[in-house]
Parts: structure tokens; C-alpha cells; sequence
């Protein structure tokens, strides 16, 4: 069997305090399940999704960024999340994904989120990133990506699409009904990490899922509550249903430009 075992981090994300979230997550992560392949946080996991990047923004040798490296290589697994990075004199929505040798990937956010102002503090990126996790090809995005079926959809090239996301509470359902229809369209499995919590403006619910190819949830998660939450994922149980029903071979065919 081509299993993925995931860790998806419900946080709680304290406003802008790198150093009190860093604290928190390794109180989460302390006892780990020794079987996960996995650990999955939620957007701007260390600052809150802030329109300050200034007052927290990371470099390649930043707090939050050494802490993923470290953590990955310590507990022996995949770990991702996304961070305020500066770059020169810009700033990135970046999800860093390392893995245990502490080697990375990153993956720059496309769609700002223009009604919130994103797009006047941020850059946008411009590639999608492909990801392969023990044999699993991994699509990650972040939030409000999620609302852009042509940038997530499944062209044969990934097996599970991950959102990282600080989405809130409000818009709770919009969330939940657009996860499923990203599941059922692409034939893939869905994981959607969200926090919980309050900011400067909105108050988050979590609702985190792990989602099949149908769009039924994997497994029920304390959708308010602070928590790792585990889920166990079948390769081989994905691609029998994708041969049994190939909606995949009549897809359309595009560029993006």
C-alpha cells in the first residue's frame, strides 16, 4: 500500500509575534505520531495574516524559517507552511515546504487577496509548484488560490492539492463548498489547514479537512479547537477510483499564460 500519513496544525496564531507562535507549535509538535510523513500549517503560520510584512517579514536565514528547516529535520518528516518573506526590497506570500535532509522547496501565493489590501504589500508569484512526497505528487496552494479552479486544476500532474489558509469564520461554508468541488473536479485528495482564533479584523473557525476524491471527508476534526489532527492517505485506493471512473481523459485542454 502507497500511504501518506499527514499532521495538519490547527493553530491558534498569536498577532504578529514570530517568537510566541515558534514557542507554541513546538508545544503542538512535542509528541508527534512517530508515522507521520507530513506536517501541514496554516498560512502566515508565524505572524497572522498581517498587511505589516515589515514588522515580521523573513529572510532565508529568518526565525521562522530556520525553525522549519530545523523541525523538519528533527522530527523526520515533510513540513510546509507559508511566511512573510522579503525579498530585496519586496514582499512574498511564500510557502516553504522542507523535507528531512532539510532540503526546500517554496511555492509564492498567485492570487493576492485584493480586497484585504494583499496585493499593495505583496507580490504575486507566478509558477505552480509540483512536489514529490514518498511517491505522492503534491500541489500546495495558499488560501484565497482556492477561489481560481483554472490555477488548481489537476492536468494528470498531482495526487493530493493542499490549501494552507487563514479563511474567516464568515465565509465558513464558502470555504467547506469550495474544497469539495476542488476534490471532486481534479479526482483528487484535498487538505485544507485553516486556523482558529481572532486577529486585528476576523475571527476564524478552522474548519481544516482532509478530503477523497468524491469529496467526502476522510475524517471528522474539533473544528474550533487548537489541535493536530491526523489522517491517513491511499494512493493505490485513488488511482483504482480514477481508472474505475476516468472523468480525467475527457478534460480540456489549456495553456496558462
Amino acid at each position: 500500500m502507497n500511504l501518506l500519513h499527514t499532521a495538519i496544525v490547527q493553530q491558534d496564531i498569536v498577532w504578529e509575534d514570530t517568537d510566541k507562535n515558534l514557542k507554541k507549535l513546538d508545544i503542538l509538535l512535542k509528541d508527534l505520531n512517530d508515522s507521520t510523513d507530513l506536517v501541514i500549517l496554516p498560512e502566515m503560520f508565524h505572524s497572522g495574516f498581517t498587511m505589516n510584512p515589515e514588522r515580521v517579514a523573513q529572510t532565508e536565514t529568518g526565525k521562522a524559517v530556520r525553525w522549519l528547516k530545523a523541525k523538519a529535520m528533527e522530527l523526520d518528516v515533510h513540513i510546509m507552511g507559508s511566511v512573510v518573506f522579503k525579498s530585496g526590497s519586496v514582499y512574498y506570500n511564500r510557502l516553504y515546504i522542507y523535507d528531512p535532509l532539510g532540503e526546500v522547496n517554496y511555492y509564492d501565493k498567485r492570487h493576492l487577496f485584493s480586497i484585504g489590501g494583499e496585493g499593495e504589500h505583496y507580490k504575486a508569484g507566478k509558477f505552480r509548484l509540483i512536489i514529490n512526497i514518498k511517491g505522492w505528487r503534491v500541489c500546495p496552494l495558499i488560501c484565497y488560490d482556492l477561489r481560481f479552479p483554472v490555477w488548481s486544476r489537476n492536468c494528470n500532474d498531482y495526487d493530493l492539492l493542499i490549501y494552507v489558509a487563514n479563511w474567516p469564520k464568515s465565509r465558513r461554508e464558502v470555504w467547506s463548498t469550495l474544497l469539495k468541488a476542488r476534490a471532486i473536479e481534479n479526482q483528487t485528495y484535498v487538505i485544507g489547514v485553516n486556523r482558529i482564533g481572532e486577529d486585528h479584523s476576523n475571527e476564524y473557525s478552522g474548519d481544516s479537512v482532509v478530503l477523497n476524491a468524491k469529496g467526502n471527508s476522510v475524517f471528522d476534526i474539533e473544528k474550533d479547537n487548537e489541535v493536530v489532527a491526523y489522517s491517513r492517505l491511499d494512493l493505490d485506493e485513488l488511482n483504482a477510483f480514477r481508472n474505475k471512473f476516468p472523468v480525467w481523459k475527457d478534460a480540456d485542454d489549456f495553456k496558462l499564460y
